[in-house]
């Protein structure tokens, strides 16, 4: 979806926006470390994210790499900046080309600054001089197919404001006029240069009204966070500092912990002042930096000098509870899963549940597909799954090192495995080898001493839901879908077992009609009391004026794929992290990777079932 669509539709909602904007980092554990401060913000809801284009290029790949994650993985509509800088017009043309076919509408259109080492910027050869050409280009090339942003400067351009730190009248007058020949040709969305003058800010939006300019400009914040580090981004940026400002940052400019405070405070301030003449869009400088980006809009209490935040996110997260903008206990889902942004994934309304706690994985998988699975009753069938490969066992290095401090111990037989299994139940541990989320969901905390239980007779859960009747929708542990809606779920559990508790399972359900069950083990070999046709719905919701949406299945084809990587998943994601082959809990692994069943079970009497019956008398 383009981001000005969604302004637009949340402006005309009386909604106010807000956006994050982030960079590559330099190393793999840098990205790694953003995907998972994406993941926290992503939660509560911004319109948009962008990325930004290195100088000269120099973070191309990188920046197309992350950009792709962002939109289908973090599942957030995003934005990526594409610059003139060393860049011919074919590669400009690979970089559109790449988003394009990754499901990306958004770009970020600028000139861009010098390489690194030079003072001026300088056209190559075959490539773009300013925005302008590039904002015409994508145009001419693209149609209407992007969404194109520009950048708007309250101050003009750096390079035209003077030794005084000013731009003379007639160069912030000409900067206004290309501003407008940038929107002329085809740009729909203004994104400001950072700033601490709100007045100034004011003054520039409404400079930009007079003469013509109605698109949507989006004030661009950056909370303080370390004065130094403040003092070098304003000169490189040229930006002007109100003398109250300093005034107020000069004396404690050597507290880390007070400059923070303030940087908290002046953030609020100005986007107060900035909501109240009636711009309805804030974008946030994040600089990547842990838990500040949500602080400006969460609700709670004004801050004071006393607080001590740690980085720059967290400024942002209280400036947000100041403003009110969002509270972090009434964060909702609009499906039980992260829909990505994909522009061809807007249909996908279901998916298996095998999936549910390996998201990044299936999309990986499903990449390819060009029509996905829709309606209340509908399969994965239609579609072939993609290839399992290492990316599906591609950890980040955090999650590595924390199944490596949480997962491997030594395991001298199956009952140190089930040991394992417990301590996740019971949210002793933080991290699965099943899982790509962290520690227990909400709603597995509801049944978690059952599973325990479970685990404790043998059975080693990988995935689970309880069963829930007409649950609100905006309930914090099962809800999703907004508000004024029902929720539904059928009791679920997937786990592994040996081939003994297997049968033993298969003889108890027999006297339970309502149980259903798929069991497989690594070959083909398949247990089921239900047809591989059947297609059983097991979330569901009701909402006012919808048809009924049912956005989670057990899928007996889906299954078949599943498993496979289920079980490649004992040796990928554990067992490997054993550093010695010969390792005896290594070697225990692959027994029981080679030797078990893996088993979907569904209780679909949602009302008065119990799905732990079945293993009552195991």
């Amino acid at each position: 979806m383009k981001v000005i669509d969604k302004i637009k539709s949340w402006t005309d909602e009386g909604k106010t926006t807000f956006s994050f904007e982030f960079f590559p980092p330099r190393t793999e554990d840098g990205v790694d470390n953003l995907f998972e401060r994406m993941d926290r913000l992503v939660a509560y809801g911004p319109a948009f994210c962008d990325i930004t284009w290195g100088a000269g290029g120099s973070t191309a790949d990188l920046t197309l790499d992350i950009v792709s994650r962002m939109q289908n993985v973090v599942c957030v509509e995003s934005m990526m900046h594409l610059t003139c800088t060393n860049m011919q017009v074919e590669k400009i043309d690979h970089a559109l080309e790449t988003i394009r076919s990754n499901g990306i509408q958004n770009v970020l259109a600028l000139r861009g600054d010098p390489p690194h080492g030079e003072n001026k910027f300088v056209q190559v050869e075959g490539g773009f001089g300013c925005a302008l050409d590039l904002v015409n280009h994508i145009r001419s090339k693209y149609g209407d197919y992007f969404g194109i942003a520009v950048a708007g400067y309250p101050e003009a351009h750096p390079d035209v404001i003077g030794e005084n730190g000013l731009a003379s009248k007639e160069a912030y007058q000409s900067d206004l006029e290309y501003l407008k020949k940038k929107v002329d040709a085809g740009a729909d969305l203004i994104v400001t240069q950072l700033f601490f003058d709100t007045d100034m800010l004011l003054k520039f939006v409404n400079d930009c009204r007079q003469i013509g300019i109605k698109c949507p400009i989006v004030p661009g914040i950056m909370p303080i966070n370390n004065y130094k580090g403040f003092l070098r981004m304003i000169g490189f940026c040229k930006t002007k500092i109100p003398a109250e400002v300093m005034a107020a940052l000069e004396p404690i400019q050597d507290n880390e912990e007070a400059v923070k405070a303030y940087g908290i405070h002046l953030g609020t301030e100005m986007c107060k002042k900035i909501l109240a003449h009636g711009i309805k869009s804030l974008h946030l400088y994040t600089l990547n930096m842990e838990k500040s980006a949500l602080s400006i809009l969460m609700v709670g209490p004004h801050c004071t000098t006393e607080i001590y935040v740690k980085s720059i996110l967290t400024i942002i997260m209280l400036m947000f509870q100041n403003l009110g903008m969002i509270e972090e206990s009434k964060i909702s889902r609009s499906l039980p899963w992260r829909r990505p942004a994909n522009v061809f994934r807007i249909k996908e309304d279901v998916r298996p549940i095998f999936w549910a706690n390996r998201p990044k994985s299936y999309i990986s998988r499903t990449k390819a597909w060009e029509n996905f699975p829709q309606g209340r009753w509908g399969d994965s069938r239609s579609a072939s799954y993609g290839a399992l490969t290492d990316h599906q066992f591609s950890r980040p290095r955090a999650r590595d090192k924390k199944l490596q401090q949480e997962w491997v111990v030594p395991l001298k037989s199956v009952e140190d495995i089930h040991e394992k299994f417990k301590e996740l139940c019971l949210g002793n541990l933080k991290s699965s080898p099943w899982s790509e989320l962290d520690g227990l969901q909400p709603e597995t905390k509801i049944i978690n001493e059952q599973l325990v239980k479970v685990n404790s007779k043998g059975f080693l859960t990988i995935n689970s839901q309880p069963s829930v009747n007409a649950e609100r929708s905006e309930s914090s542990t099962v809800g999703w879908g907004g508000p004024g809606g029902y929720v539904y779920q059928k009791a679920y559990l997937e786990f592994f077992c040996s081939k003994d508790k297997l049968d033993a399972l298969v003889e108890i359900c027999k006297a339970l009609p309502s149980i259903t069950y798929i069991a497989m083990n690594k070959g083909e070999t398949w247990v089921s009391n239900t047809s591989r046709s059947d297609v059983n719905a097991v979330t569901w919701g009701v909402f006012p004026a919808k048809e009924i949406i049912q956005p989670t299945i057990v899928d007996p084809s889906s299954f078949n794929v599943w498993k496979d990587e289920a079980f490649e998943t004992w040796s990928r994601n554990w067992a490997n992290l054993y550093p010695e082959e010969a390792d005896p809990s290594r070697n225990l692994l692959e027994d029981v990777k080679n030797s078990y069943y893996l088993v979907s079970l569904v209780e679909n009497d949602y009302i008065n079932g119990n799905i732990f019956n079945v293993f009552s008398d195991l």
